[in-house]
């Protein structure tokens, strides 16, 4: 389960304080999917940041029995100097402790599914947009959360890369909950059960996905 009270986040523009969103309050428990919509600069990237520990709000508190990704396919938490490999070794550490076993094979996990043969041994500040996303998104699948962040990571790399994207989130799927930014709106249809809209700094909750997009659809229209 995950309880977000008041949580608020804003940024300074030429001096100025703006508000991506006030006070939000929410709760998603276990078996939830939540399709989250919004405009642009709606902060829909920014609160899965939050909820993944990657960036912190100005105020509020975020309650949590579960374990959260980072938000999959995160390119900005690589350090450019190492090679995928190095990255991988690193995070694993992080993830799952000094045990060389485990490390090894996340790291041939992460190497088969990129498929990017001598370049993961390269900086990864050298690596092609696509080639960059298959490492970031195998990391992302090498390891196994209670709620994945989801965030346009299926409308990166080629076809046969997104068709097996979407397969492994459909293997994660069975066993974890996802929350999902995705302007591909039948995506959300598809894993999602319940849909927040995020609409001038504040959050609604629907019930039904569908009925969260038609609104979405709205707001866009006016």
């Amino acid at each position: 389960m995950i309880k977000v009270k008041n949580l608020t986040k804003s940024f300074i523009h030429n001096g100025k304080k703006i508000n991506i969103f006030r006070n939000l309050n929410f709760e998603i428990n276990k078996g939830e999917s939540i399709a989250l919509l919004g405009r642009n600069g709606s902060g829909k990237s920014t609160l899965l940041k939050i909820l993944g520990g990657i960036d912190q709000p100005d105020d509020g508190i975020i309650e949590r029995d579960c374990t959260i990704s980072w938000p999959v396919g995160l390119v900005g938490g690589f350090q450019g100097s190492l090679s995928a490999r190095e990255n991988t070794i690193f995070v694993s550490k992080i993830y799952a402790g000094l045990n060389k076993k485990i490390i090894e094979q996340k790291v041939k996990f992460v190497e088969e599914f990129a498929e990017i043969g001598d370049y993961f041994d390269r900086p990864f500040k050298t690596y092609s947009s696509g080639m960059r996303s298959r490492v970031t998104f195998g990391l992302s699948m090498a390891f196994d959360f209670d709620i994945y962040l989801i965030d346009e990571v299926t409308a990166a790399g080629d076809e046969r890369f997104r068709k097996k994207s979407k397969e492994y989130l459909a293997k994660k799927k069975e066993n974890s909950d996802f929350i999902m930014v995705d302007h591909n709106l039948n995506e959300l249809t598809m894993h999602c059960n319940r849909a927040f809209l995020l609409h001038k700094g504040n959050l609604i909750e629907f019930k039904d996905v569908k009925e969260g997009i038609n609104q979405h659809k709205q707001f866009l229209e006016q």
